[in-house]
């Protein structure tokens, strides 16, 4: 969920004061298909230096049929990987809405329907101006494997050497 009042902006359990908004849009994020590429072609080679290890490990004396190593093995890892490069590579574009902060922390949520998202940033940046709006609209979480979760959808981009708080 995500709503508006009193100068604060509230996505899920996270609250960002309206006047640190730096940034707000709509539009479809489409999935990285050159990196999903390179990942998956570095995951086949890794698969094919270990057949070729096993292969010269078996060739030399070492027993590999009691694992499954030369047939079922790779195979399974090779259809594995297959199968989750076409789903990464043929994934549609999603819709999402993001806003970001002054410290460079963004918040992004996702509906099916673009125009939805375009009316609830269009609330957001008027809410910026008027201190007196406010609004409630329900919104999915957007989860993505490459960024780090600070709450159910605040996502921190350049957050490397974050360690929190420590007790």
């Amino acid at each position: 969920m995500i709503r508006v009042s009193g100068r604060m902006l509230r996505v899920g359990t996270a609250a960002i004061p309206l006047h640190n908004i730096t940034w707000v849009d709509a539009f479809r994020l489409k999935p990285r298909r050159g990196a999903i590429f390179l990942r998956t072609l570095m995951w086949t080679a890794g698969t094919v230096a270990l057949l070729v290890y096993g292969s010269a490990a078996y060739a030399g004396g070492g027993d590999l049929r009691t694992m499954g190593f030369e047939t079922t093995l790779p195979v399974l890892v090779l259809g594995t990987l297959v199968i989750a490069a076409f789903r990464a590579l043929f994934a549609p574009a999603r819709p999402v809405l993001a806003i970001e902060m002054a410290g460079g922390s963004a918040v992004v949520v996702t509906l099916p329907n673009m125009e939805e998202l375009r009316k609830i940033a269009g609330q957001v940046v008027y809410a910026i101006n008027h201190p007196e709006a406010e609004f409630t609209a329900i919104v999915n979480q957007f989860n993505s494997s490459n960024t780090n979760h600070f709450g159910p959808v605040v996502n921190m981009n350049g957050g490397s050497g974050n360690t929190g708080i420590r007790l």
